[in-house]
């Protein structure tokens, strides 16, 4: 039986190979080192998994879920917008709960995309933004973000008409691949650029939680009418430890959260309510667990950014997430270099073509693994590279 068109047209899923790389070289009795998949090493705080522990053994959490979320867990995503961003947001209108943020940013091209349609896409990106467009049917139309632009996309050389024709835009701040951060200005241009062409935003904020040195990432919907533009993915997965867990939220203009919450109500059953009062257990809580993830991260960045440079690159330690985005050598491109490294030195990195046709001649490290791990990485691609050249 043929597949439909629809399939067809995927590529296989980026970090589905890279697990797959992975066995095959543990299969050979390699140590394998990865900094490949973004996956938080350290584990759910412990009042969440005794939070999870006591809702699910009460029965009345034990039936099929409200499909858009309990509204005492989406009034503890309000609470966190109003504590954090000095958002507000109505838990009722403009709230509703995902089964991780990956599948409400799959599913909203299905609300609003039809064949032929069109969606604004960041390249490098996380590929879940293509993939969605392609399977409801659209075109992705790549928004480049450049080395000399910081990372953000130039508005200004979106073609008007593409962008009238454009139903949906996204942006990722701190950004996954290349931890570029994004200011409040930008979002202010943002928001003029899709009230002009009568575009929705699509901001996914997964790591605003992951900062370092005092820096403070902003959201998309604290700057005056992003709400009528747009909305924003929340997730628990980074700030929470919470990657397995499958829980986040959608927030911000109420026609679209009530569209995403209606796509959903149709093709899944909710997240377990057991899953929803140990995300508000995090969320009420205190913010210290956030503060020492920081803490975490920001040491590991440390080692990695010092190790690198000591092997030739010259960088900036990021200000956000827990990823660097980091040239290749001169003479390789991103998968050929993606492959040296693993085949010589057991460690897993991650090819920035990836993340699309931008994303070439650059590989991204995720820092989800310790210290020592990380300085065992560095030495064996010191063996095997020596000092590169850019």
């Amino acid at each position: 039986m043929e597949q439909a068109q629809r399939i067809q047209k995927l590529p296989p899923y980026l970090f589905a190979r890279i697990e797959q790389k992975v066995a095959e070289a543990k299969e050979k009795g390699i140590d394998v080192i990865s900094l490949g998949i973004g996956d938080p090493d350290q584990p759910t705080p412990a009042h969440i998994i005794e939070a999870l522990k006591t809702a699910a053994d009460d029965a009345s959490n034990h039936q099929y879920p409200s499909s858009v979320g309990m509204i005492d867990y989406r009034t503890s995503v309000t609470d966190f917008y109003k504590r954090r961003f000095d958002v507000d947001l109505d838990p009722k209108t403009e709230v509703v709960t995902l089964i991780g943020s990956k599948e409400g940013i799959a599913n909203i091209s299905y609300c609003y995309i039809n064949p032929g349609d069109i969606n604004l896409i960041p390249d490098p990106g996380y590929p879940v933004y293509g993939i969605g467009t392609l399977l409801a049917g659209g075109d992705p139309y790549l928004m480049p973000l450049m080395e000399e632009n910081s990372y953000l996309p130039d508005l200004t050389k979106i073609p008007d008409e593409v962008a009238d024709k454009a139903k949906l835009m996204f942006i990722n701040y701190p950004n996954n691949p290349t931890g570029a951060t994004a200011t409040l200005e930008f979002y202010e241009e943002v928001v003029a650029f899709a009230k002009k062409h009568d575009l929705i935003v699509c901001s996914d904020a997964a790591y605003t939680e992951v900062t370092f040195d005092g820096y403070v990432a902003p959201s998309f919907l604290q700057v005056e009418g992003a709400k009528d533009v747009g909305i924003e993915f929340f997730s628990l997965s980074k700030p929470f430890n919470m990657t397995g867990w499958r829980i986040a939220a959608a927030v911000g203009r109420q026609d679209v959260v009530e569209a995403l919450g209606r796509i959903k109500s149709n093709i899944d059953s909710g997240a377990f309510q057991a899953v929803q009062l140990a995300a508000k257990a995090g969320l009420d809580g205190s913010y210290s667990v956030i503060e020492e993830t920081q803490r975490i991260y920001s040491e590991r960045m440390d080692v990695c950014v010092a190790g690198l440079r000591e092997l030739g690159w010259k960088l900036e330690k990021p200000q956000a997430s827990f990823y660097i985005w980091v040239k290749v050598p001169n003479g390789y491109t991103s998968a050929e270099f993606a492959e040296y490294v693993l085949e010589k030195a057991g460690v897993i990195i991650t090819p920035g073509n990836g993340y699309g046709q931008y994303g070439e001649g650059y590989f991204r490290i995720s820092l989800c693994i310790g210290k020592e791990r990380i300085t065992e990485a560095l030495k064996r691609m010191k063996d095997a590279i020596g000092t590169i050249e850019l």
